[in-house]
């Protein structure tokens, strides 16, 4: 059984312990966490990523659908692995970074796929603001005890996020013949209970 599924399985075994407890708010590990996308420039594939400037988590374990999320990320900071690319994608004609800095996901519902079975991932919906537009998105999720941690610690906990959003949807349409629309998006975020 790999290190993830022990970590999810032992969050679940976890839960009914924790049936009456208060909703916990955490707080983003950013040195330990990576706000990744891709993009296809000219057909071939690239990573690049965004650090985080503000992060809310709040997980009830009671209630496993009230819990929420809200991260923003600094489009200033961000980084392609191509130092053009770079620049064309803070550029006016794609996410504006001089007048659009923030990019923002608040989600609007938390839906596991199985709440007897935390280690099979779940949907988050929420409201992504990229360029002022503000559209509606679903992104796969999964959440783990972080590895080196002892069974039922939760007070430092992984999120797997991933999704597809079409940059057009948010008017950053700028060099659409040589970067493909849709960009994928992959997230590894770390976090801690806050005290």
């Amino acid at each position: 059984m790999s290190r993830l599924l022990r970590a999810a399985l032992a969050i679940w075994l976890l839960l009914p312990a924790m049936a009456s407890a208060a909703p916990v708010s955490y707080a983003l590990q950013s040195d330990r966490s990576d706000v990744a996308f891709v993009y296809t420039l000219s057909g071939a594939e690239h990573r690049g990523t965004m650090p985080v400037s503000q992060a809310s988590i709040l997980i009830d374990f009671d209630t496993f659908t009230a819990s929420s999320v809200e991260v923003s990320v600094d489009v200033r900071g961000a980084r392609t692995g191509l130092i053009f690319a770079t620049e064309a994608l803070k550029a006016g004609s794609v996410l504006d970074a001089r007048n659009h800095p923030t990019i923002r996901f608040q989600s609007t519902a938390i839906r596991p796929n199985d709440l007897r079975n935390l280690s099979a991932g779940g949907k988050i919906d929420g409201l992504l603001t990229i360029r002022g537009v503000t559209r509606p998105v679903t992104l796969d999720a999964s959440l783990f005890r972080q590895q080196g941690t002892a069974a039922g610690d939760l007070s430092q906990l992984s999120f797997r996020i991933s999704g597809a959003v079409n940059r057009s949807d948010f008017g950053a349409s700028g060099y659409r013949d040589l970067v493909a629309d849709t960009i994928v998006l992959d997230i590894a975020a770390r976090v801690v209970r806050a005290e």
